[in-house]
């Protein structure tokens, strides 16, 4: 993490937040910047992603029932994909979309690598512009998850702050360059 950012984690505690993961990061660049480094493919394939995966290809259909569809290799070799399903788009304050690993063709996939991962989660993404810096919050919560699902999701949480808190990293080094 940069001397310019922070990152924050919700805690678990009542019902709602029992079942999402929350985190945010203050990256040192402001909204406009932020907003296009979220939406645009072509700078996407720059950060997106866990550190220390490369970025293969990325597509961005960027309007509700839109497709983001990327290719990641894993510093082992392993190919991976993923996509979002946009289902709000409101310029430079909020994305909704679902989040799904998926195959070459954009069919969803279950997680290469833990099988009882939910198939989809629902993401919203807020940016919040304050003194020329941006607070993007990432919130996830599963969707139509089995209950094993669910406890694969709530037992990942450390995972997920590693993987949010890498991509952060990222996106602060991509912004700082740009």
């Amino acid at each position: 993490m940069t001397a310019n950012s922070e990152t924050r984690t919700r805690p678990v505690g009542a019902t709602k937040a029992e079942r999402e993961f929350t985190i945010s990061r203050v990256v040192n660049a402001p909204l406009e910047r932020v907003w296009r480094a979220w939406t645009d493919a072509k700078q996407l394939k720059h950060w997106w992603g866990p550190k220390g995966f490369e970025i293969v290809s990325t597509k961005v259909d960027l309007r509700p029932g839109g497709v983001f569809h990327y290719h990641l290799r894993s510093p082992d070799g392993q190919d991976m994909w993923g996509k979002f399903i946009y289902r709000e788009i409101v310029p430079q304050k909020r994305l909704v979309f679902v989040v799904s690993f998926s195959d070459e063709a954009g069919g969803v996939t279950r997680h290469p690598m833990h099988e009882k991962w939910p198939l989809t989660i629902l993401s919203t993404v807020t940016f919040a512009e304050a003194n020329g810096k941006t607070t993007v919050t990432v919130i996830w919560i599963p969707v139509d998850a089995t209950e094993s699902e669910r406890k694969t999701f709530e037992e990942g949480r450390e995972s997920m702050n590693a993987g949010w808190s890498g991509t952060f990293d990222r996106l602060d080094d991509y912004l700082a360059q740009a």
